[in-house]
Formats: C-alpha cells, sequence, structure tokens
C-alpha cells in the first residue's frame, strides 16, 4: 500500500450508501490502478454490497452521522462513526485523502477538528468548477465559512489560485470578488477591505469585482465570496437548471410539433444539460485543511464517487495541500 495513492472512503455516508458508495470504490480501482481504498463503514453492510477488489479494504466503523444532527457535537461524540473514522485516517497519514457523500456541516467540522488546518489559515472553504459558457469558473466559498473577514477571502483567494492552477491546469487564473456591481465602491466594508488586500498581493492575479449575473459565463477562473453568498449562488443555479429541465419538459409534452422538434434537439439539448451534471465534476475540496478532504453531492451514484475519487487522486498527487501552504 505504500506505493499507492490511499484514500479514505466514507461507505456511509450519502443518500445513496453504502451500495452505491462500494460501486464508485470498485469502479474506480477499475480505472486507476494506483490507488488503494479504504472503505469506513458497517462491515457487514459494505460486504453484503460485492466490491471485493485486491486494493479495497474495510476499516469498520459502528456509528453513522446523520444530516439534521449538529455537525461539531456529532464529530467529537460519534469518535466510531464511518466519517470520523475516514478522517482520523488522514490525521495519523494512514489515508492521504478522504471522500465522504455525508453531511457537508460534519465534513467541514471534520475537516477543522480532526484533520486540522494548514498553518497560516483560520478558516476553511468549499470550493466548486461552476459550469460556464465558455470554461469552468473555481468558486469558494460555497458552504464551509458563512461569515468572513477580509483576510479569510484572501486566503480563499490564494488557495482557488493554486488550485485553478495546479490541479485544473489553468495557467494564470484570474481572481475575481463576488459583490453587488462592478465599480470600485460597490460591496459592503469586508468586500471592500477584502479587495483592497487581493490588489496588494503580488503572487495574486486579481482582476476586480464578478456579479451574480456574469457567474455562468466564465468571466474568472476563480471566484471568491463568503460561504452564505456562495452556498445561496450555487443552490440558485441548481434550481433553475432543475426547473429549466421541468419547464422544457411541460411545454415538449403540449403540442405533437414541439415533440417532433425535440426529437431534432435531443442530441444538443442532452449535451447542454451534460454541461450542468454535477457527476462529471467530482467532489467539492475542503480548502485549508491538512489532506485532501473531498464532499461528495449527497445524491452521489457510483459515477459521482468515481469523480470524487479521481478529484481526490489528482489533489494527492499535485501535492495540492503544500502547494496551498507554501503559497500561504
Amino acid at each position: 500500500m505504500s506505493d499507492k495513492i490511499t484514500i479514505a472512503l466514507d461507505a456511509m455516508g450519502g443518500d445513496n450508501a453504502p451500495g452505491e458508495i462500494c460501486a464508485g470504490a470498485l469502479e474506480a480501482c477499475r480505472q486507476f490502478d494506483d490507488i488503494e481504498i479504504i472503505l469506513t463503514g458497517n462491515t457487514e453492510r459494505i460486504k453484503a454490497c460485492s466490491c471485493q477488489h485486491p486494493r479495497i479494504h474495510i476499516e469498520h466503523a459502528e456509528e453513522i452521522i446523520d444530516p439534521d444532527e449538529h455537525p461539531a457535537n456529532a464529530i467529537r461524540k460519534k469518535k466510531h462513526s464511518s466519517l470520523r473514522v475516514a478522517m482520523e485516517m488522514v490525521r495519523r497519514g494512514e489515508a492521504q485523502g478522504c471522500v465522504s457523500a455525508g453531511s457537508t456541516g460534519a465534513i467541514v467540522a471534520g475537516g477543522v477538528l480532526v484533520v486540522g488546518r494548514i498553518d497560516g489559515i483560520d478558516r476553511p472553504a468549499l470550493g466548486i468548477p461552476v459550469p460556464s459558457i465558455e470554461k469552468p469558473s473555481f468558486m469558494l466559498d460555497v458552504g464551509a465559512t458563512v461569515r468572513c473577514k477580509p483576510e479569510n477571502l484572501l486566503q480563499f483567494a490564494l488557495m482557488g489560485s493554486v488550485y485553478s492552477r495546479k490541479i485544473l491546469g489553468v495557467a494564470n487564473p484570474e481572481v475575481k470578488l463576488l459583490s453587488n456591481g462592478s465599480e470600485d465602491i460597490k460591496g459592503d466594508d469586508t468586500v471592500l477591505a477584502a479587495r483592497e488586500l487581493m490588489e496588494g498581493k503580488d503572487t495574486l492575479n486579481f482582476g476586480g469585482y464578478i456579479e451574480g449575473n456574469e457567474l455562468f459565463f466564465g468571466n474568472a477562473d476563480v471566484v471568491v465570496c463568503d460561504g452564505f453568498n456562495g452556498n445561496i449562488a450555487l443552490k440558485l443555479g441548481e434550481g433553475l437548471i432543475q426547473t429549466l429541465k421541468s419547464m422544457l419538459t411541460e411545454e415538449v409534452h403540449k403540442s405533437f410539433m414541439a415533440k417532433m422538434g425535440m426529437a431534432f434537439l435531443y442530441p444538443t439539448v442532452k449535451r447542454l444539460l451534460a454541461r450542468f451534471n454535477y457527476e462529471k465534476y467530482g467532489g467539492t475540496p475542503l480548502l485549508g485543511v491538512k489532506g485532501a478532504v473531498l464532499k461528495a453531492h449527497g445524491r452521489s451514484k457510483s459515477p459521482a464517487i468515481v469523480s470524487a475519487i479521481s478529484a481526490a487522486r489528482k489533489f494527492i498527487a499535485e501535492d495540492g495541500t503544500a502547494q496551498i501552504n507554501r503559497e500561504i
């Protein structure tokens, strides 16, 4: 196992656990011959999923953290939960990263309380590639730190720039700050102060403000915001796509001519909607902690788990944690 990239996978986290999680682990081992996966969770339930593979191992965990539990309390009290066990393995160096489709709050709490923050990082940030017309933008924070100080937003910008450069392959990522206008005077006190900090950072390719209506046009490589506004923007985008899909289906079924037209347009519509399929973008990295911690979508099925494992594998291979540490 020492020559491999070892990833602890929370087998009990998410709406489709453990079946789809285990299926994703099996497929990931088929696709990547340099990974070892340790499934954490109830041994009997995991074995019942028939995901035997020489590079898949099981670490028994008796407890499960439910989505409605208080995140920090659950992490502290449920020391034998599948998520806590996975993160303990990262902390001890038995795994280089972990992936979970479980509670976002618990993953953030575990990242801070168990894995630990990188020196110089006050608050962690969840980042996610936002699909757009031209190219994906990496947006952070989308839910880890609700209230931010200007220094937190600067740290998010630095971490996002490293992730975009090293993991997403953008040579010189342009970083923009989410605000309510493009003019320099826009934004509240926190945003205004963060702008000044980013403008004074020579290592940052800062491009000023970006407005909400530009998020899906690829007008920035990295978009920085606090977790409150970032989560609202993310959920708004997800809801809008689902609404448009429902409205399109409803309109198509209203007339024969619409059905005929859709028969010709279907391949195009399918490709368009595929751009917004969360399963292809992998997990959401929790940046600022001492290890590769990735949050997969709560509804993840096996393809999304494979994508999340792939993202964790790349983060580990590129030594993303050390890269962020050096940048900070």
